[in-house]
C-alpha cells in the first residue's frame, strides 16, 4: 500500500473523523502511518489506540494505551483505555487495576465507575 497524502496533522486529523464516522479500521490504518512518522506523539498514540480498539484489535490498543500510561501515569483517559483493552483480552486484574487508578483520577465520570464494576465482576466470576 503507498503512503497516503499529506502529512502527519493530514493523517491525524483525517482519522480521528474517520474514527469519529464509526470507520475505526480505516482510521486505524492511517493512524499507524501517523504514529511510525510521530513514535512520541502522545494524542496520535491514544487516537490510534482508540481506533484499534473499536476495530476489536484489542491487545495492539493495549500496547498503545500502555504507552501513554508509561509516558504520563497521570493521564486519566490512559488508564481507562488501558483498563478496557485488559479487560477485553482477558486480563482482569489488570483491568481493575488501571480502571481503579482512572477512578481515583476523575471519580465524577461515570463512565469510568461502571467499567471499573464490571471488571471486577467479570474477575470475580473468572
Amino acid at each position: 500500500m503507498s503512503t497516503p497524502s499529506g502529512d502527519v496533522y493530514d493523517w491525524y486529523t483525517r482519522g480521528l473523523s474517520l474514527l469519529q464516522a464509526g470507520d475505526a479500521a480505516a482510521a486505524a490504518a492511517l493512524l499507524e502511518y501517523a504514529a511510525r512518522e510521530e513514535p512520541a506523539s502522545r494524542s496520535v498514540r491514544e487516537a490510534l489506540a482508540r481506533a484499534l480498539f473499536d476495530s476489536g484489535a484489542y491487545a495492539q490498543a493495549r500496547e498503545q494505551f500502555a504507552a501513554n500510561v508509561a509516558e504520563s501515569p497521570t493521564d486519566d483517559y490512559a488508564h481507562f483505555g488501558l483498563g478496557l483493552a485488559c479487560a477485553r483480552t482477558g486480563d482482569y486484574d489488570g483491568a481493575c487495576e488501571h480502571l481503579a487508578i482512572a477512578v481515583a483520577m476523575r471519580p465524577d465520570n461515570k463512565h469510568y465507575g461502571t467499567a471499573l464494576r464490571s471488571a471486577r465482576a467479570a474477575r470475580s466470576r473468572g
